[in-house]
């Protein structure tokens, strides 16, 4: 895989006209846009239409959670923005996850497009052990992250997100096929933030991970096109020494 085609850089904005200025800037130095629920809440799938008018791939990160009739919908509509790649939490059990995979197969074989991805959301990469524990779930983040992905593909979806650090152990549970999504990515050069299981580029890809979603590092940058490209760079250096 072509080392731009692994990042996608969020569109976490309000603003239709912030957004389209990123995409044009970023266009062809990114895999794609991430569409997450700020812009969508605040413009909608005509928003999302908009972006997608610039030729930038999507991943429609909007996280479905919900009985497995109202999932199936949901997916069934966000297939007609066409994006590259839907997502769902795992925790909303087998029956919603299988729901939502095949309401993405009938919809893209009606309307004779390309089948978007469908990914499981394991646990939020703002999450850690402490916060496990005061929902109620005993054991580590790992034992979590890799017993919901093996839910996620028992239900038919075609991976999951996680974070650096359960890549190596979904890799061992799951096979090189089952699609790993990486969000908490941080060059060595950004800042931290908010996320509490972060990892950089290269080590993210040297692990397995298939796809990086990479935000503040490019979008609060001085030149989000040179730290995009920085970022491509060291993918294609972690790429060549694997």
């Amino acid at each position: 895989m072509n080392p731009i085609n692994r990042i996608f850089v969020p569109l976490d904005t309000p603003d239709l006209e912030r957004g389209i200025a990123l995409v044009r800037q970023l266009s062809g130095l990114v895999g794609g846009v991430k569409i997450g629920k700020e812009f969508f809440t605040a413009l909608g799938p005509q928003g999302v239409i908009r972006i997608a008018e610039f030729g930038m791939p999507l991943f429609l990160d909007l996280k479905f959670h919900d009985i497995p009739n109202t999932v199936a919908g949901a997916i069934r509509s966000g297939v007609h923005l066409r994006p590259v790649i839907v997502d769902v939490h795992s925790q909303g059990g087998r029956a919603m996850m299988a729901s939502a995979a095949e309401a993405a197969r009938d919809e893209a074989a009606k309307l004779n497009i390309a089948r978007p991805l469908v990914l499981g959301v394991t646990v939020l990469t703002s999450l850690d052990a402490s916060d496990l524990n005061d929902m109620g779930v005993a054991g580590s983040t790992e034992v979590q992250v890799v017993r919901l992905a093996r839910l996620a593909h028992a239900s038919g979806l075609d991976g999951v997100v996680c974070s650096g650090e359960e890549i190596v152990p979904l890799r061992a549970a799951l096979g090189s096929d089952f699609k790993l999504l990486v969000p908490g990515i941080r060059p060595a050069w950004s800042v931290a933030g908010d996320q509490k299981r972060i990892l950089t580029p290269g080590e993210a890809v040297r692990r397995g991970a298939d796809f990086l979603v990479i935000g503040r590092a490019i979008t609060d940058a001085s030149d989000p096109r040179a730290a995009a490209q920085r970022i491509a760079d060291e993918i294609a250096v972690a790429v060549a020494a694997s």
